[in-house]
């Protein structure tokens, strides 16, 4: 707008000055041909620049003058600019001439003036709005690098962080910048988001550090209680809350990121043909293409144990974990899984779908396993994805380890 506004302001001047100089001109050679004209008819004399038909008037000028009327026209004469003025004299052209060359200079002067500003003023005003918008898109990304960052699970992240003591100069002398504004409200709302986080993650954490002790006294009770349908119910009932207990404080040190990673080198094929005996399922183990990966053992057999029990519990079988290189696979033949898991991932305490007993959409379900799954997938570096196979139905856990190109086999 500031450029625009310098263009249009000098192309007014121009006009405006242009305009008066002309003007100015003109008047100057009609007040000379009405003192030839005067002197034409009083039979005197014509003052110096003015005549009868002279040769260097302009051919549209002298037909305007033969045709009994009056005008001017700035012309070139021995090539400088003059303003001339004609009028009718006896069938004539009765004609003066009035130098125009200072008044050219004068225009031409003023719009090298006027360029010269207009781009010096464009100049100035393109270097002090780059910086200006430069400064706020800058503080602008900062604030949806911190949002991104607060997306992906690092709710330390602060805007306020983000720039150092520069940034945090420019915040406080733009207290009342609209930038400065949106930052610190996105400071507070992750503020806010990570605390009542960390207080479920507590919460969680206390209840079933809470639960371990009256369970395993309940377990130990249930030992001695004779046998019988009603013992074996209540055994079950006990190591089913046993193991709730164990997931709910498994995510707990999950969400915290307690939990320390240690990585060796281990065969894929061979954890992953452990992990079927362990989980004591009819697994088909298909090994395509072994490969060694570095990786925490521990952690990674959570996930494939998980993914096993997951296929065997919501799914039908036949179950097949195929090992692919770095890609594990685990698939079943049962209804799929769930649109909102594929579309957002496992949830805690949800299971839908006909294969888990659950209501409306059809496919699979899931608990805590696939959640804890997907957690222990990341904190190995893994990437653990869920989607329903084509041919042949079921659905399918694909789970894919960071392999270093100079590893495998």
């Amino acid at each position: 707008m500031c450029c625009s506004l310098a263009a249009v302001l000098g192309v007014l001047v121009h006009v405006g000055v242009t305009r008066q100089t002309v003007s100015a001109a003109r008047d100057k050679a009609l007040e000379q041909l009405h003192d030839a004209t005067r002197a034409y008819e009083a039979g005197e004399a014509l003052p110096p620049e003015s005549g009868l038909d002279p040769a260097a008037l302009p051919q549209s000028l002298r037909q305007l003058a033969l045709s009994g009327r009056r005008g001017t026209v700035v012309a070139e004469r021995d090539g400088r600019p003059t303003m001339w003025a004609a009028a009718p004299a006896d069938g004539r052209a009765l004609a003066t001439a009035v130098d125009y060359e200072q008044s050219a200079r004068t225009i031409t002067g003023l719009d090298n003036a006027i360029i010269g500003s207009s781009v010096l003023a464009i100049g100035g005003t393109l270097l002090v709005g780059g910086f200006a918008v430069r400064r706020v898109t800058r503080r602008l990304h900062q604030t949806a690098t911190v949002a991104r960052r607060i997306s992906r699970g690092e709710l330390d992240a602060r805007v306020g962080d983000a720039g150092g003591a520069g940034h945090g100069a420019s915040a406080r002398s733009a207290r009342l910048d609209e930038v400065a504004t949106v930052a610190r409200a996105l400071d507070t709302m992750a503020g806010t988001l990570q605390a009542k986080l960390v207080s479920e993650q507590r919460f969680t954490a206390d209840v079933a550090h809470e639960l371990r002790t009256p369970l395993t006294g309940l377990q130990a009770a249930s030992e001695l209680l004779p046998e019988g349908r009603a013992t074996d119910l209540v055994r079950e009932r006990v190591r089913t809350m046993r193991r709730l207990t164990e997931d709910l404080l498994e995510i707990s040190r999950l969400d915290s990121g307690s939990g320390v990673v240690e990585t060796d080198l281990h065969r894929l094929g061979r954890v992953a043909e452990r992990v079927v005996r362990a989980a004591g399922t009819d697994t088909e183990v298909v090994v395509v293409r072994d490969a060694h990966v570095e990786t925490d053992r521990r952690r990674l057999e959570r996930v494939l144990g998980n993914l096993v029990v997951n296929a065997h519990r919501h799914g039908r079988g036949p179950v097949v974990l195929t090992v692919a290189g770095p890609v594990v696979t685990v698939r079943d033949h049962g209804e799929g899984y769930p649109e909102y898991l594929l579309a957002h991932g496992p949830q805690r305490f949800r299971s839908g779908g006909a294969g888990a007993g659950g209501g409306g959409g059809g496919g699979k379900g899931h608990g805590l396993g696939l959640t804890i799954a997907a957690g222990q997938a990341e904190a190995i570096g893994a990437r653990l994805e869920f989607r329903n196979a084509g041919s042949g139905g079921g659905a399918e856990a694909v789970l894919t380890l960071p392999w270093p190109p100079a590893a495998g086999c």
